[in-house]
Parts: structure tokens; sequence; C-alpha cells
């Protein structure tokens, strides 16, 4: 599109669009070209893009300080940390500064194993965490681990909503679970409504330390500041990112105070953790979250949206299932999306997918409901030529 693969490997999945600008939810390519975006940079734009508060902290703090190791005290990084301790889940007191999402759980991973003084790790079957070797360890796909074996050891794999399956997977040698509420790469699966807090009265009674991967699911993505509040279960390490600075990269790790005050001075840290520049985005995103009214909007949109796909259900064969909460979406189709992106693409609208057959929708927490009917107008029309192509009636 404009030479980038020139100087890349082939590592990402490429879009025929050369994004130009955006703003709330909506993109513009170099051409002009307007696009509904539903992809959201992959959950990242969840305040929208450019978002006015976020970017007027970003311009107020690039002209201040850019960056403050967290050897020495900040006010801005104080700020956000005030706000992120207000929103919370109960009890995870303490934070870790991370820049990104696999970051995060690599961090959770290394937190947990100090406080257990166990090694072993139980993961989920369709389980995605991220791609450095922690992350990968307990993550299910075999396509990203395959070729990078051996990994972690100790790490089991148990099907998401048979917790007699976990049960049985404990042994000695294990310390914590991680999970996702709602498995996002899977293709947004979400749980039975009584599997999350069985995990968790399984975690208490065993002494395991429950690990929430929140980085996709979490800040107000569900329609709740947090995923874990659609079951009421608090983990005891919560892992983000994402979203969580409005598009600067960040990551945040929340724990119990003894998992932290288990790890010692330079046991672990980052240079670029907590900066200030994407702490006042965090903070500008956090106001955003709660005064603006985003995780209600995501509540009440997402259910408006996911309403308008069941009708789309309803009139087109080829899909075979809707599913998700708030403004994480997932349509699984009879057959690969592949077309259906790119002539979604071509009428302007941008979606995501999971796996070869299902489209994932994370749209920016800002979307209104007649957004939603024309992004739901266009699905409707790449659908029916969908149809057409695989001669479905």
């Amino acid at each position: 599109m404009n030479g980038e693969d020139n100087y890349l490997g082939t590592l990402y999945q490429r879009f025929p669009v050369n994004v130009a600008r955006g703003k709330g939810a909506r993109i513009w390519d170099v051409n002009g070209k307007e696009y509904i975006d539903c992809m959201g940079g992959y959950g990242v734009a969840l305040v929208g893009h450019c978002n006015d508060r976020v970017v007027s902290a970003i311009k107020k703090q690039a002209e201040t300080l850019i960056t403050a190791h967290m050897s020495v005290y900040n006010e801005t990084r104080l700020e956000f940390m005030k706000k992120m301790a207000a929103q919370a889940p109960p009890g995870l007191t303490k934070m870790f500064f991370t820049n990104s999402g696999a970051e995060s759980v690599e961090a959770a991973l290394k937190f947990a194993r100090k406080f257990t003084g166990k090694s072993g790790v139980i993961a989920m079957n369709g389980a995605y965490h991220g791609k450095t070797f922690g992350a990968l360890s307990v993550t299910y796909n075999e396509k990203y681990r395959k070729s990078f074996m051996p990994l972690l050891e100790g790490v089991k794999f148990v099907p998401y909503s048979d917790p007699a399956k976990l049960e049985e997977a404990v042994d000695d040698s294990i310390g914590a679970v991680i999970l996702e509420p709602i498995q996002g790469e899977t293709g947004i699966i979400v749980p039975p409504d009584d599997l999350i807090p069985k995990i968790r009265e399984i975690c208490n009674r065993k002494n395991l330390v429950l690990i929430f991967d929140e980085i996709q699911a979490g800040l107000g993505r569900t329609g709740k500041m947090w995923a874990g509040q659609n079951w009421n279960t608090t983990p005891d390490i919560m892992c983000l990112a994402k979203g969580i600075a409005g598009g600067v990269p960040m990551g945040l790790v929340l724990t119990r105070p003894e998992i932290m005050d288990s790890i010692k001075l330079g046991e672990h840290s980052s240079t670029f953790g907590a900066s200030p520049l994407a702490c006042a985005a965090a903070s500008a995103t956090m106001d955003a979250l709660t005064q603006d009214g985003l995780v209600e909007n995501a509540a009440k949109t997402g259910r408006f949206f996911k309403e308008k796909l069941e009708g789309l259900k309803e009139r087109h064969k080829i899909i075979r299932e809707v599913r998700g909460l708030g403004m994480m979406l997932g349509v699984e189709l009879r057959f690969e999306v592949k077309d259906v992106l790119f002539d979604g693409i071509s009428q302007g609208l941008l979606m995501l997918y999971s796996g070869r057959n299902i489209l994932r929708l994370l749209p920016p927490l800002v979307m209104d409901e007649s957004t939603v009917s024309r992004a739901v107008e266009i699905m409707d029309g790449v659908l029916t030529r969908e149809e057409q192509r695989k001669n479905v009636s």
C-alpha cells in the first residue's frame, strides 16, 4: 500500500487500508475514504481515536516531561495510580507498570511463581496471552507454539468450560491458574454463568493464585469496568494493556499486596514502564471511561449491536452464532471470513477475525447506535454477497 512491506517480514496479516487519520469510531485513509472502525486497533482504540481528553493530556505532558524512570517519583504517575486505585477490583491495591499485554502476562507469571514457590500453571484450552516466551507458554494454539518449543515447563491446559478437569489437573507443582474471563483470540467465547465463580472457589480451596487476563476484555469493554464483574469474581492478579492509555503503549498488573510484597528489590523492572507521557494518557483514558459514560455506553450500545447481529443471523444462513458482551462481539460463520473482511473494507467497514471463520468486533466504546446501524447494514450486504459466492440459499 505504501512500501512498508519492503522493510517488514511476513509477520502480520495485512489489510489494504493506508490509514491517515482517525476520530472517534471512524478512520480515514490517505485518499480520504471513510471507514467505520470495528477493529479498533485490536481493541486499543478503546475510548475512540484521538479522544479529546487523551490528545489534550498528551500535548500538555509532552511539553512538560516525557520520560521519568520508576526510580524517581512523578506526580503524573501518582495521579493515574489514584484514579486506577479508585476503580480497581477490591483488594488489588498494588500495581506494576509494563508497556504491553504480553509484558503484563510475563510479570503476572513471575509474581505468581515467586509468591507460591511453585512453577506449575494451569491455562485454558483456547487461551491467548501473547507471544513472548512466558506468555506463549500459556497460549494454547499450536500454530503459535510449535516453532518455539521448548517453552516453560509445568504448564497444563484444561477445557475452559469444565472446572472438574481443572481441579483434576491440580497437583503439588501447580501454583497458579490463568484465564481470560472472555476468550478473545479464540472467538469471543463467553463462559457459562457459574464457571468463573467455580474456578475462584477451586483456587481458594487449593491455595492457587488466580490470574485474570483482562487485556482485551477489561476497562469497560464488556459493559462493566472489569470483565470479572459480570460474574462477581475478583482475581488475585489482573493483567491490563491495549486501550489503557488511549492508544499510547502501556500495560499494568494489579495484585493483592501480599503477592507484590513477595518480590524483592530489583527482581523485576521496566525501563519504560509508567512514563509520564503514558500515565498522562492513561489518566485521561480513565476520565473518559468514568466521566463520559463510556462503560455505560458499551453496555447499552453493545446490547443494541448484538440485537442487530442477531437480526442478521435470522436473515443469513451463513451465520452460525452471535456471541459476546458489550462491545466485545463475535459472529461465527459457516465459512472462512477472509472475503467478508475484504468486502467490508471495500464498503467502508473495518472488522477483525478470530481464527478462520469468526468475525471479531472490538469497536471504540464511543460508537453510537446510528453508526452501529450503518455497520450492520454494510455487513448485511457483504454477507449476502458471500452467500451468493458460496451458493447458500
